[in-house]
């Protein structure tokens, strides 16, 4: 089992989770996050100032899978996520030696 952990961009997540959805993938756990990275932030004018915005709102999903669905959903995440633009987001893969689901005590693979 893998977890795979995905930063992208607020509006894109809808899409992220309908691409995770057609291939199998249900469960994800999310939420919100915040950062920079290549990007460097952004300028906003409030009341005709000029302010810099250095971390910019973000979204973390993070799912659990299987072994044999990691290429898949890699590519589901990337190409839903991507605009071609800088920010698009990172995705990583941490493997996950024992799951345990615990409502019902089962463990690996049936505890997806």
């Amino acid at each position: 089992m893998k977890l795979i952990t995905s930063i992208i961009q607020p509006h894109r997540l809808g899409a992220v989770r309908e691409a995770l959805e057609a291939i199998g993938i249900t469960g994800a756990t999310i939420s919100e996050a915040s950062g920079s990275g290549r990007q460097k932030g952004h300028s906003e004018f409030y009341r005709g100032a000029e302010y810099n915005i250095t971390v910019v709102p973000k979204i973390r999903l993070e799912t659990l899978v299987e072994d044999d669905l990691v290429p898949a959903a890699l590519d589901a995440i990337v190409e839903a996520a991507a605009s071609g633009k800088i920010g698009d987001g990172k995705v990583w893969v941490t493997p996950v030696e024992e799951i345990i689901r615990v409502r019902t005590g089962e463990r690996g693979s049936n505890a997806l």
